[in-house]
């Protein structure tokens, strides 16, 4: 059998069965359209009228078409259900709150609220505070005590920098403090800039007094010379020239026994008073603002 005839009966045989179903469909359509009745209401049906009969027969003959009707429907709803009368009680007499009641009430909630709110803040705000004052500092970085190292190793840094040492995490520069002037520096420093001096540093802030910026050396002048509007410094940051109001700012420096040198970056000794050389360094070189004014 070829492909084709095999098509053509399969769609005979959808055909046929498609018309198998609609007409047992519309034939079931049919049925129910000319008025037949479910199975359920045929057993109500019959059950009625074996009830009425039955009315009939025990009425013997003298029932009446309302009796046969009643005795139908007990037979349909089942069994009647007695309504038992709820026993009568007094109504409960509605009586209205009273208003100055609830305003008291009211005043009391608004009271309550408002002194709570008022105890949170203030718990709050002493914990808060209790956490400001007693949690430990952060220590290191700047702003705090910065370790810069070994006195030596700095020492020898400064003598590889061509006479400057710059430590980023404590923006400064540590430079030689020769001790011929400790004399004369000792008259004029703040004492808590000393302990650095004699042990032969000195820790200038990076920041210009004039206008805050970042003050780099010369090697050639060996002195400090802020490129943004030419002030200048010696190499212990004392003025030499320039807008500046005074010489750069300096950091205490503490040493201790075993030779660690750190800066308390926390304390900023103003520089001294322009006209101050306590170490009488003049230019050793071309400078790089150019001359001091």
């Amino acid at each position: 059998m070829t492909a084709p005839a095999i098509i053509a009966i399969a769609i005979a045989a959808v055909v046929v069965l498609g018309a198998l179903a609609f007409l047992t469909l519309a034939r079931r359509s049919d049925v129910r359209g000319a008025g037949a009745l479910s199975a359920e209401t045929v057993r109500r049906d019959r059950s009625s009228r074996a009830a009425r009969a039955d009315a009939a027969e025990a009425g013997s003959g003298r029932s009446t078409r309302d009796e046969v009707e009643a005795a139908g429907v007990r037979a349909r709803t089942g069994p009647s259900t007695e309504v038992v009368k709820a026993a009568d009680t007094a109504p409960v007499t509605w009586s209205p709150p009273d208003p100055e009641a609830l305003g008291v009430s009211r005043r009391q909630f608004l009271n309550r609220a408002t002194v709570s709110l008022m105890g949170a803040g203030i718990g709050a705000f002493a914990a808060a505070s209790f956490v400001g004052f007693l949690w430990p500092s952060a220590t290191g970085g700047f702003g705090g005590r910065v370790t810069l190292g070994r006195l030596n190793d700095i020492l020898d840094g400064i003598d590889a920098g061509g006479g400057f040492f710059y430590s980023s995490e404590a923006r400064t520069w540590i430079t030689r403090y020769p001790s011929e002037a400790l004399s004369t520096a000792q008259e004029l420093y703040d004492p808590q800039l000393l302990p650095g001096m004699t042990a032969g540093i000195i820790a200038n802030y990076q920041k210009c007094p004039h206008l805050g910026c970042r003050v780099p050396e010369c090697l050639s002048s060996q002195w400090f010379e802020c490129g943004c509007h030419g002030s200048q410094y010696n190499r212990v940051g004392e003025w030499k020239g320039g807008p500046a109001p005074r010489g750069m700012d300096r950091f205490p420096v503490e040493i201790s026994p075993a030779g660690d040198v750190s800066v308390d970056t926390g304390t900023i000794v103003p520089g001294m008073a322009l006209g101050v050389n306590t170490t009488g360094q003049e230019a050793e070189g071309p400078t790089c603002m150019g001359e001091a004014g």
